[in-house]
């Protein structure tokens, strides 16, 4: 596997949990548990983005390498870019964006996603599993992915795809469907080529970053993990279901 590294892109004004890179769960901050997964990763090295010194201090205080940004970024993944200008990556630097309030994700996904890279026809490379059920299918809050036979992504949407045209085709439609999960793994040069483009129509219409990459006509891996990740953190009950997780 070509050696990568993690950074962990972390904001303090989250819209819906507000501080949430800092939020506890079982007794730390939510960021030290992501931290912690990026360490045990096969990851060279772990950085935490971020533009805020509230997260910085408390990042530096567990021991995390810490690189201050611009507060201008609307995304991760706008500001991992800055991250590996300041840093001077070069371009075939395979950098994997652990987003801050996924304390769940196993290293070994991590891994997963980084090696997919390997294959020198991906630019992008993510993952997503077999959704749990027909609700999830039709849940707008749960992106959803198909993808072609070289398990090369088709298409990104919140809504249900692909569209069953009879009701006998639609469990042959929820079986097509993969439950995205938000982890990335990039070369540099792609994410510089992807930060520079202008936001697309389908981005624009879905609030999904990885059309423009589709639009731009990248080829995104898509792996299926073998264990499932925990629960992301973006609401008040998706925390308090992350601290019943990491309790059992």
């Amino acid at each position: 596997m070509t050696g990568f590294v993690v950074v962990i892109p972390a904001r303090f004004a989250s819209t819906r949990l507000p501080g949430k890179a800092l939020r506890e769960l079982r007794g730390k901050p939510m960021l030290q548990h992501v931290y912690q997964r990026g360490r045990e990763s096969a990851a060279t090295d772990v950085v935490v983005a971020t533009d805020d010194n509230r997260i910085a201090d408390v990042a530096a205080a567990f021991g995390a390498t810490v690189c201050m940004t611009g507060n201008q970024h609307q995304s991760g993944t706008e500001r991992i870019a800055e991250v590996a200008d300041l840093l001077d990556w070069d371009d075939d630097q395979v950098v994997v964006n652990l987003q801050g309030d996924e304390p769940a994700m196993p290293a070994t996904l991590i891994d997963q996603c980084a090696a997919l890279l390997d294959d020198a026809s991906a630019d992008i490379a993510t993952l997503a599993s077999h959704l749990l059920n027909d609700e999830d299918f039709d849940n707008p809050n749960i992106v959803k992915v198909i993808h072609d036979a070289h398990g090369h992504a088709i298409y990104f949407s919140r809504a249900p795809i692909p569209y069953a045209r009879d009701a006998k085709n639609k469990q042959r439609a929820v079986r097509s469907a993969l439950h995205h999960h938000g982890i990335y793994a990039y070369r540099c040069g792609v994410l510089r080529r992807f930060v520079a483009a202008e936001p697309s129509d389908l981005e624009v219409c879905e609030q999904l970053e990885q059309l423009r990459a589709l639009s731009l006509g990248m080829t995104i891996a898509v792996g299926v993990p073998a264990v499932r990740p925990g629960t992301g953190v973006d609401t008040e009950e998706d925390l308090r279901r992350a601290e019943r997780e990491f309790s059992s």
